[in-house]
């Protein structure tokens, strides 16, 4: 197996299931706007730190999962799931946070490998 295809089942596997975490997000700010209720972790106000999180979880996602930008888009990637694991839930238990250094170290091997020929970068 080429290891151009571990970096396309990386992308599409991390990007893909992180999209399933920003959608709702997305509906959320889109529907509450005005109203928004979002963990404020950076003291920026729930409504920046929720269009953050969009941003990051369903755009930059998005951009992962077709290989485009892909080193420029895992890095607010990879800045959320610091926040997420060592911000959020730097009181939590391990398994609390256990998801987030996940996501974290994937992310951070699509940086470091880049997107692979299959995808929109290499085109």
């Amino acid at each position: 197996m080429p290891p151009d295809f571990g970096k396309l089942l990386l992308r599409i596997t991390f990007g893909g299931i992180m999209i399933t975490h920003g959608w709702p997000k997305a509906l959320k700010l889109v529907s509450d706007w005005g109203h928004i209720e979002f963990a404020d972790p950076m003291g920026i106000g729930a409504t920046a730190s929720l269009i953050l999180a969009v941003f990051a979880e369903l755009v930059c996602a998005v951009l992962v999962v077709i290989g485009y930008k892909t080193r420029l888009a895992t890095i607010p990637l990879i800045i959320t799931m610091v926040i997420a694991a060592f911000v959020i839930h730097a009181k939590d238990p391990f398994g609390n946070k256990e998801m987030a250094i996940l996501y974290l170290g994937a992310y951070l091997a699509i940086a470091l490998l880049g997107p692979g020929k299959w995808s929109a970068d290499r085109k």
